[in-house]
């Protein structure tokens, strides 16, 4: 089994819920250790907002980036702990950086001061361009690419997430969305509406870039020692200036989830385990990964469910 090739999986935004880390916290010191830790840096109630909400607390992007990555980070670290070793990483959208911090490029701390920072430049700039997005499912990402261009004559609009073969998420104004989701139903696919603080990975929050680079000036950027899949790339990159500048492209740029995976699996990995709240990336790997390539899905973010699929492993 040993030689098995794993990759390690990070959730982003949406796979947040009321209770999330609760059995992690009350038993393991070290990560209540990476909260305490999480809630100094951000100087938001972590535990509060994660345990008790409200969720439109909780879901304040702000609050959120912090919120979801120490709790990838909490999930990670145990998994670590157990001694599993990964041949890749990667996160999807705000998960990237619970990969940046599990594959060495950022200490936990300074991971926890980007999102924390990434929230607050994200939430300004939605106030100030405010948008929407949508998934767009049956369709292919070049019929999705064709519909976008149709309907930028209504707005700004572009492909946020290509999460699997036909799951595209479309990001911006409120008009071209609209436009979009017609001419997609005209095409026999279906446009769903989704539920988000802001038009992410768009144009319309790019004005963020530039003060996060800013921030991400003064932080240490290292090599990887594991390889990570970028999203805006979908490749490995090892130069810690250039991955820098990916992280500061991210913000605005298309999450190439589909063609993550397919790389994965044309390096033959064949365990992926999500690591963090709920199994949103669970579900697009079955959309993804054909029946006849042979591999194992794994999700967890109780002490419990790490147990079960290190019995498993």
């Amino acid at each position: 089994m040993a030689e098995q090739k794993i990759a390690v999986l990070f959730p982003g935004q949406g796979s947040q819920f009321l209770g999330m880390g609760k059995e992690f916290l009350e038993t393991d010191a070290e990560a209540r250790a990476l909260m305490a830790m999480a809630e100094k840096i951000s100087g938001f109630p972590l535990i509060h907002l994660c345990q008790d909400g409200p969720m439109e607390d909780l879901t304040r992007t702000v609050h959120l980036q912090p919120a979801m990555t120490v709790m990838n980070l909490i999930c990670w670290q145990a998994l670590a702990k157990a001694g599993v070793k990964p041949a890749f990483f990667a996160g999807h959208s705000l998960g990237e950086y619970g990969a940046l911090s599990a594959a060495g490029i950022l200490s936990p701390e300074d991971t926890l001061a980007l999102v924390t920072e990434r929230g607050r430049l994200m939430e300004r700039e939605s106030d100030r361009n405010p948008g929407g997005m949508q998934a767009v499912v049956k369709l292919k990402i070049e019929q999705v690419r064709a519909i976008v261009e149709k309907a930028q004559s209504q707005g700004r609009l572009t492909v946020a997430n290509h999460n699997s073969g036909e799951q595209i998420v479309i990001s911006g104004e409120v008009a071209a969305l609209e436009a979009a989701a017609e001419l997609v139903k005209a095409q026999g696919g279906k446009a769903i509406p989704l539920k988000v603080s802001g038009a992410w990975h768009s144009q319309l929050i790019q004005g963020a870039i530039p003060d996060f680079e800013a921030a991400m000036a003064k932080i240490a950027f290292s090599s990887p020692h594991t390889p990570v899949l970028f999203n805006v790339t979908a490749a490995a990159e090892s130069e810690p200036d250039v991955i820098r500048g990916i992280m500061a492209r991210q913000i605005a740029s298309t999450v190439r989830w589909f063609e993550i995976v397919e790389k994965m699996m044309a390096e033959e990995v064949r365990v992926f385990i999500e690591v963090g709240p709920k199994n949103v990336l669970t579900g697009l790997l079955k959309k993804i990964i054909p029946a006849e390539y042979e591999h194992r899905c794994f999700q967890f973010d109780t002490p419990e469910g790490l147990a079960k699929l290190l019995g498993e492993l």
